[in-house]
């Protein structure tokens, strides 16, 4: 077999990762105070970029901050050396560049890069200004500790008669209790095995632990939780007690009549003891839980003004981004040294692209928020039961973009809407055809269910099958496993477990 050597050449194509494209992609999926930290970050790092307050600007004197266009003709290409080409990742940035700025969300009149060199705002001054004096603003004096369910159940181990050879078994049980205050991931026989001590002792330990505050803490199962506090708070109910203890499945299917038959006696003592149940607490521990609530601050408001929606960018917060004038000015100074113009080029080009890369993903939002208003009208004026079926792919087609781009802009970004705040991607949805021919979304066939369940009769609720039959009427047909699935998803039990007879 004879072995030649051949020169071939093969045309393809393939997406070169610049430095612009990666952070393009990195600022569209930050959330709005993940992209705050970003440019404070910036801010603090890279001393070409300002941040402009207002009373440092004079409205006589043009504004020092470069037009984000002039800044990509003119200030990269002075920061080349004389002849030398552009770099190829650079000529691939301004293509995606060019690409986002035909998707610009304004007006033909509208001079949007302009817009953006003036839209933002400093942030208020919350903390004090240090003032040279001796007393300086110290973040810690604006901050309390607050102490959550272990630190206060190890408080009371301090505090109790409990002898020193068990209070190490209380900790070890303690240190083991999640936030709703149960005793899930270890049982006491491990806990027993691991610090090498007697079922018993861990047994006796585990006892002590349930009796602190609050009652039923460390308990393995609602059962034990239950009962726990039955015998400290209700020693004078036996029948309740008798009830959670010996008839605990009983409890679970609201069986009242089997239980009154079973305990021999009247139905209506069952319902009494039942009801002082519900009174119990099934979570002790999620009081004490140190779990914040988040608070959203929306990134889009969609207003409506007369009979359009207008849609305007949440900048609260956000510094006003500005190049420095003084280093701009240094990078022209012919005596500095080859070295310092170098160092002072790279911060200037990415603060240049950093500039840029806000402002195409503020566009990019805008041009998304924009597809989806367009797209659910209905839903703005009338409510979830009028929300559409959508996927990513019809916003992607209609603004001329790739789903994984609007997958990343709609991903923990929210809009505030005439119908309350909204994740983006709750736009987005699958439905059924309803019998008229038109998309009903998943989303309002769940609003309707739980409206549904809402307004039963909580002595006769509707099973899932006659949710199906309610829903037919209104033109809606799903399966009943459809409805049952979609009822979990709410987070609502079946009709058993939501009936009432007390």
């Amino acid at each position: 077999m004879a072995l030649k050597l051949e020169l071939n050449m093969k045309l393809a194509q393939q997406l070169v990762m610049t430095p612009q494209l990666q952070m393009a992609i990195k600022l569209l999926q930050l959330t709005k105070m993940e992209l705050q930290e970003l440019v404070n970050q910036e801010l603090q790092e890279n001393p070409t970029l300002e941040e402009a307050q207002y009373d440092e600007i004079d409205p006589s004197e043009p504004d020092v901050t470069p037009d984000i266009d002039t800044a990509a003709e003119e200030l990269i290409p002075k920061v080349q050396t004389e002849g030398e080409a552009p770099a190829k990742d650079e000529l691939v940035a301004s293509d995606l560049e060019n690409s986002l700025k035909d998707a610009q969300p304004t007006e033909p009149e509208m001079d949007w890069d302009s817009y953006f060199d003036t839209y933002m705002d400093g942030p208020s001054d919350i903390m004090p200004r240090d003032t040279g004096g001796d007393e300086k603003a110290n973040l810690e004096q604006y901050y309390a500790e607050e102490n959550g369910l272990h630190d206060y159940l190890l408080w009371q181990l301090k505090l109790s008669s409990i002898p020193d050879e068990t209070q190490d078994i209380c900790q070890e049980i303690i240190g083991n209790i999640n936030e709703d205050g149960y005793l899930k991931d270890i049982s006491l026989e491990e806990i027993s095995e691991r610090m090498d001590r007697s079922i018993r002792e861990v047994e006796g330990a585990h006892q002590r632990v349930l009796r602190f505050d609050p009652v039923g803490v460390g308990a393995r199962d609602l059962r034990e939780c239950l009962l726990a506090q039955i015998r400290f708070n209700m020693k004078s109910h036996p029948l309740l007690l008798a009830i959670v203890q010996s008839h605990w499945e009983l409890v679970k299917k609201r069986d009242i009549p089997k239980l009154a038959r079973q305990l021999k006696v009247g139905r209506s003592e069952v319902e009494d003891a039942m009801r002082l149940l519900t009174e119990l607490n099934p979570r002790p521990g999620l009081q004490y839980s140190t779990i914040k609530a988040e608070y959203i601050s929306p990134d889009i408001y969609v207003v409506k003004v007369g009979d359009e929606y207008h849609i305007l960018l949440n900048e609260d917060g956000m510094p006003r981004l500005r190049l420095s004038s003084y280093y701009q000015r240094a990078l022209m100074d012919k005596d500095g040294s080859s070295e310092t113009r170098e160092y002072i080029k790279g911060k200037l080009r990415s603060a240049t692209w950093l500039i840029r890369s806000i402002q195409q993903r503020q566009r990019t939002i805008y041009k998304v928020t924009e597809s989806i208003v367009k797209k659910q009208r209905e839903f703005l004026d009338h409510g979830v039961q009028h929300l559409k079926p959508m996927v990513l792919r019809d916003v992607a087609e209609d603004i001329g973009m790739h789903e994984c781009t609007v997958s990343r802009v709609t991903t923990s970004k929210y809009v505030h809407t005439p119908q309350g705040v909204f994740e983006l991607k709750y736009f987005f949805n699958s439905g059924i055809i309803n019998s008229d021919g038109e998309g009903v979304s998943s989303e309002s066939i769940k609003n309707k269910i739980k409206q549904l369940i809402d307004k039963e009769n909580p002595k006769k609720p509707l099973s899932d099958q006659k949710l199906v039959a309610i829903l037919k009427e209104d033109d809606v047909i799903v399966a009943r496993r459809t409805v049952a699935k979609y009822r979990e998803s709410l987070g609502l039990l079946s009709s058993s477990g939501r009936r009432k007879t007390y």
